[in-house]
Parts: C-alpha cells; structure tokens; sequence
C-alpha cells in the first residue's frame, strides 16, 4: 500500500462569485456535507480548549446522528487541552490527519504524526497539546459507553494505521477491505472506527442494509456512492452520515478511495425510551 493521505478541511471562505449550487443535502434517511462547506464560518470553539476550532460534522439530534458526534479538531502551535472531555461517560476515539498531536493518557505521552489512533474509554484521564511548529488536525469521535454487567470496559490503546493490516475482503482479489483497530468479537466495545479502503475501480457490490448507524469521511478518492435511493459522487473531504437500514452501495473512481468509518456495534437494541 501506498504512503496514505488525508483530506481535511479547505477552511478560508469561497470568493463572493462562486455559485451557490452544490452537493450538500439533508435527507431523512442520509446527509451529505461536501468538503466545499467546510469553511471558518462554521467552525464551532470548545471549552477549555485554547487556540482550537472545530468542524462539527455530527451530532445527536432527532434525525440525524443518534449515538455520536464527530469534530474535525484543529490546534494551532501551542494550543491544546488538559480538560479535553466534559463527560465522564463518554469514550473516544482521535485520527490525526495533519500535523502532530501530544497526548497524554493517565501520564504516559504519545506523539501522533499522521495515521495515528488512540482510543479513550470513558473516564479517561487524558490532555493533548501542539507542541509542534504547524497546525494539528484530528478527528475526534465521541459516543456515550453502553456498560453491560459482567463485561469489562475497554482500555485504552495508541497505534497508528501504517501498524495495521488491511483485511481484505473474501474473493474480492485484495481490492475491498478493512483496516480495524479493534477486533469484531471483542465485546468490550460498542462503536468502531475503522477505515475502509477499496482500490480503483473495486466495488461494495449490494446494498448493504443493516442495524449500525454509519458516519463516512473520504479520507482520499471519490467514488460514486449509494445512499438509500440516491447514486452521489463524493470525494476526499466529504462527510457522509447514515442512519441505520439505510441502504448503501460503491463503485470507486480511478484512483483508491478511502474513508473513516464510525459504526455503533455489540449491543442489544433499545427497546423503547
């Protein structure tokens, strides 16, 4: 495999002649945020984060993400956070697709280049800083932990997607696979946050239909995409948020097409409020 690349955010604002007509839509079943809205405007500012702005690209709300929220983080040069996460019950997981992030979890330090992956559980004792010299952009993906009686929570881990193997799809000639992070049986988890890779030309050849809400981050690529009823391009920067049963499909374009995908997984349904 080739040295990976991340899209991130343009930021700056479009000139006052662009046009306004775009791929950004909301459905009841499907959304899709092209990288092309992404800009400072709707940047959002955490607290006691310093020198730091955020793309809030998911949230729970009635008809859209339900179990998750996901920020694009960006860190200037010495900013950063030592109380990173308002709630306790809340675990999560960072990807860093620029610069370099220094995080700390319960006193040990880590340095994530890009690639790099760390998981919280919730309760964690965490902070992370830019001690580097260029912007740090991360994502960050939260939900809050379902415990289950007699299952231990998970424990926190760093690595990076170059120490991970792809998993490559039965009879699919290595062109559709998986970078996991976190094995499928392991029942201490309850969300995934994976990265799909399909080479070019390769295809997800049948809707996929089923019970994990998905959130999509084309990482690099485009591809064409099926969303419920609709075929729509994407491509490196594009967000796409899935609510479960919805029916998904790909064709991927020329070049590899790849993207960061949340997933809520190994827990029985809700029954009721």
């Amino acid at each position: 495999m080739d040295t990976p690349s991340y899209a991130s955010p343009s930021a700056g604002l479009p000139p006052q002649a662009a046009l306004h007509t775009g791929r950004a839509v909301f459905t009841e079943a499907y959304a899709l945020i092209p990288h092309g809205v992404m800009r400072d405007i709707v940047t959002s500012f955490l607290p006691h984060w310093s020198d730091t702005r955020a793309w809030v690209i998911a949230r729970p709300m009635t008809g859209f993400a339900e179990t998750f929220s996901q920020y694009i983080v960006e860190v200037l040069p010495g900013g950063g956070s030592d109380r990173p996460e308002p709630n306790p019950e809340a675990e999560g997981v960072l990807f860093v697709v620029a610069g370099e992030a220094s995080l700390t979890i319960a006193g040990t330090t880590h340095t994530l280049s890009p690639g790099g992956y760390a998981f919280l559980p919730p309760g964690s004792d965490w902070s992370l800083l830019n001690k580097g010299h260029e912007p740090t952009r991360f994502h960050w993906v939260r939900k809050r932990y379902e415990a289950v009686e007699g299952i231990a929570k998970p424990t926190a881990f760093v690595t990076n997607e170059n120490e991970q193997p792809i998993r490559w799809m039965a009879d699919t000639r290595e062109r559709w696979g998986t970078t996991r992070f976190v094995e499928p049986d392991d029942l201490r988890h309850d969300m995934h946050v994976n990265i799909v890779t399909l080479e070019p030309g390769a295809v997800i050849p049948f809707e996929e239909t089923h019970v994990m809400e998905h959130g999509l981050y084309v990482l690099e690529g485009k591809a064409v995409y099926r969303l419920n009823r609709d075929w729509v391009e994407v491509e490196a920067g594009d967000f796409m948020w899935l609510r479960a049963f919805c029916p998904q499909a790909c064709y991927a374009g020329p070049e590899r097409f790849r993207y960061l995908l949340y997933k809520d997984v190994n827990r029985h349904m809700k029954l009721g409020l």
